[in-house]
């Protein structure tokens, strides 16, 4: 399995009402697509997250399947799902990577490119 035939995007929203910056809590929403654009049906398993605010600060978050499920995409298939992250800073980003596995059982690493999260008009 070429993992470079599955594709992942992300897209971020500031959630302003939920977020205290006051108290340094800036809250983001991120919707993730991924795309399988392979001949074969695979499925994601685990996902591996690096999470870094503009103070250094980094947090590791792994865990079983994305929001619950663990989705299985036949070819031509595509998933998306929304969860978020709280950071301390109003600029971030998240990066990581999925363990899928193929349809011979073999698990691959599929890479979450690094996404950036930060508060609207904050950066140029």
């Amino acid at each position: 399995m070429n993992p470079a035939d599955i594709r992942v995007t992300a897209e971020t929203f500031y959630i302003a009402a939920q977020s205290v910056p006051d108290e340094h809590k800036y809250v983001f929403a991120y919707s993730i697509q991924i795309e399988n654009t392979s001949t074969e049906t695979i499925q994601l398993l685990r996902r591996h997250w690096l999470i870094s605010d503009a103070n250094g600060k980094q947090v590791e978050v792994d865990g079983e399947g994305v929001v619950g499920e663990q989705p299985v995409l036949a070819p031509s298939e595509s998933y998306s799902y929304t969860s978020g992250a709280i950071l301390e800073t109003p600029v971030g980003t998240m990066q990581g990577h999925y363990i899928m596995l193929d349809q011979n059982q073999q698990e691959f690493q599929v890479a979450i490119p690094l996404f950036r999260l930060a508060l609207p008009n904050i950066l140029h």
